[in-house]
């Protein structure tokens, strides 16, 4: 109750704010001042309504006063209403007159991750951290931009400089386990046990991730415990890319540290019935040295026929 009579009192102050401002401009002599525009903008911005929000920021943007505030504004829009190359161009406009203004380059560097455009990301956290070293939460989208470019091992460093953030935030220490993970480092084991650990809720995927690095590490029973818990906890109904990949990792991995388990076999026929590829399996199971020749002729045989 409390919660909607805020809202109602916020709604009720925006709409008298927007009446105020409506009235001011239309008794003004000629054309009214770009704090007015301004002003009439962030009352619309406030109500969420976005359309009308915007034609009137785009009048106050043309004012040296208000002309940096109002661009940003226009780039939050824009965002908001998912039109992400006008945000970008928008806070990047700002960045060509103001090189180090701080909304704007974390603002920019953030829609630039929803283009896509990571490389310009990453040039932009650059900018972000070297005025802002202090703040965790940049330099985990960072991390994440290094991350999602390949290189984890700037991912993990830049992580590791933010030690108090892997105690508090979850997604972090997510994140150093994969950039550890990447690198085949044994320490993302202990990661991703911690982030299970602490989390309520089970993720399929992350007990997935976690297997695969145990059995990276050879400690194959444990990582067979956590293939079958990634499967345990995904929907009865679901079959799908996901099911049948961890039921080929199991077969994959019987088939490694169980070679007489006829298990091995249940599993990879159970991956190929929900849709697992039978010349991708092959492809992989053929170039795993664990396996032997004469092993990988009864797997061809079941396979093929």
């Amino acid at each position: 109750m409390k919660f909607s009579l805020t809202l109602t009192l916020k709604f009720i102050i925006c709409v008298l704010s927007l009446v105020f401002l409506l009235y001011i401009g239309s008794c003004a002599s000629a054309a009214a001042s770009a704090e007015e525009y301004y002003s009439i903008g962030m009352a619309y911005f406030e109500l969420g309504q976005f359309k009308e929000a915007e034609q009137w920021l785009l009048r106050a943007v043309t004012a040296d006063r208000t002309r940096f505030a109002s661009e940003y504004n226009l780039g939050r829009i824009a965002f908001e209403t998912g039109r992400y190359s006008d945000a970008s161009t928008h806070f990047e406009n700002i960045l060509t007159r103001d090189p180090d203004n701080i909304l704007a380059l974390k603002a920019a560097a953030y829609t630039r991750i929803r283009m896509g455009d990571l490389e310009i990301a990453e040039s932009l956290y650059i900018r972000v951290l070297a005025l802002v070293p202090e703040s965790s939460d940049d330099g985990y989208n960072y991390s994440l931009v290094l991350y999602a470019l390949g290189k984890y091992s700037q991912s993990e460093e830049v992580l590791l400089t933010y030690p108090f953030a892997l105690d508090d935030n979850p997604d972090s220490l997510l994140l150093l386990a994969r950039a550890r993970a990447g690198q085949n480092k044994p320490e993302a084991i202990d990661d991703f046990a911690r982030w299970i650990s602490i989390n309520d809720t089970p993720n399929p995927k992350v007990h997935h991730e976690y297997a695969l690095a145990l059995e990276n590490a050879g400690f194959y029973a444990l990582a067979l415990e956590n293939f079958r818990s990634s499967l345990d906890l995904m929907p009865s109904n679901l079959h799908n890319l996901e099911q049948n990949q961890v039921q080929f990792d199991i077969a994959r991995l019987l088939f490694i540290a169980d070679p007489g388990n006829p298990e091995g076999i249940s599993a990879l026929n159970l991956a190929i019935s929900q849709g697992f590829d039978v010349d991708n399996a092959l492809q992989i199971l053929s170039a795993e040295h664990r396996i032997s020749q004469i092993q990988m002729e009864e797997i061809r045989m079941v396979l093929i026929q």
